[in-house]
């Protein structure tokens, strides 16, 4: 639980108590992230200008500050989830290198986002007829609408249909074929539910597409746990039984830190490896295609950058590009050995 005491912001993690020695220096007016005993010697520091808000719902703690460098930045559960500056990069690969790699998707859905950024870059995609998403906490909407309009302004784009809920049972609800592109934003409350890492979302979300549609999640980094990803990759091949890539971009303030996974795959993935990611401004994407009309993820055939609506978004795209598309794709030789889709006929 993050909380200013005299000015000086503290946060409490992994389960340290109050009354502990920290093992990180506090210095009065920063915000201090401590990482994972396996990474000593390692902390995030960012100077905050004003506490804005501090709250807990029914799932999570949540806190608001005013940064000096990186404008606005959220917090949950003492864990930096959001900055207004860098926030961009994420959310706009992770929509637009789903949609920009179909032609016309029409039935969207997102499954958490609840800050509103990915249905923000959703709106751009005039082609979309309906966007569900799903999400558990409505207090997080909340904070985000009144914290971070230009951000939370998916949420006043006509198409959109809020479901208020656990992601997986929504998903394990969803008739087959119903949508053209699912998206996965495992920043999300739904992670507090730790029997995630237990289900089977890959089948639901697979069967939930129609032939060719695209599913897109959050993967690990390059950086750290690169079996994992090959089990993913592996894993994908089999559940979706279409085209399989593995994409990245940079975010500086995504550093590393304990963060459940909530995405799992198969039994080989243990619970205590799916607890714990790692991150280092580095974030991975699984994007996955159903069987059907293939999908070349690597090659954009509905560049956005070409068309001048903005949906509800208050400024052009600052981030994505058809070039920066491709570039995803490109790897540096140790992770190209470890990411390399094996053939379904060895699986």
């Amino acid at each position: 639980m993050a909380k200013a005491n005299g000015g000086q912001l503290c946060v409490q993690m992994n389960g340290k108590k109050e009354n502990e020695e920290a093992p990180y220096p506090e210095i009065d007016g920063w915000f201090v992230q401590q990482y994972n005993p396996l990474w000593p010697g390692e902390a995030h520091y960012i100077k905050v200008e004003k506490i804005l808000f501090q709250g807990e719902s029914e799932y999570q703690s949540m806190m608001v500050f005013q940064s000096s460098a990186y404008g606005k930045v959220f917090v949950l559960d003492g864990l930096l989830q959001l900055t207004e500056k860098d926030e961009c990069a994420y959310q706009e690969m992770i929509t637009h290198l789903p949609l920009c790699s179909v032609p016309n998707p029409k039935k969207i859905l997102l499954i958490g986002g609840g800050d509103g950024g990915i249905l923000r870059e959703l709106s751009r995609h005039a082609s979309v007829e309906e966007i569900h998403i799903c999400e558990i906490d409505q207090m997080l909407i909340d904070v985000y609408k009144r914290f971070f309009p230009d951000i939370a302004v998916g949420y006043e784009d006509p198409r959109v249909k809020i479901h208020l809920g656990d992601g997986i049972e929504f998903l394990k609800s969803v008739p087959k074929g119903t949508y053209d592109v699912i998206i996965l934003d495992s920043f999300d409350p739904i992670s507090h539910v730790y029997s995630i890492t237990a289900s089977p979302v890959f089948e639901f979300a697979a069967n939930a597409l129609r032939p060719g549609g695209v599913m897109c999640t959050q993967a690990e980094s390059w950086w750290h746990s690169s079996i994992v990803v090959e089990d993913l990759i592996a894993d994908c091949r089999q559940i979706f039984k279409g085209s399989v890539e593995y994409a990245w971009t940079t975010v500086p303030t995504y550093s590393r830190h304990d963060l459940p996974l909530p995405f799992a795959l198969s039994p080989h993935h243990s619970q205590k490896n799916l607890k714990t990611i790692y991150r280092d401004g580095v974030i991975g994407f699984m994007l996955c295609s159903t069987a059907g009309p293939s999908v070349d993820f690597k090659n954009p055939i509905n560049p956005i950058e070409s068309k001048k609506d903005v949906g509800v978004a208050k400024r052009p795209i600052k981030f994505y590009n058809s070039e920066v598309h491709k570039a995803a794709f490109v790897l540096p030789s140790f992770a190209k050995r470890v990411t390399v889709s094996k053939p379904l006929s060895d699986l």
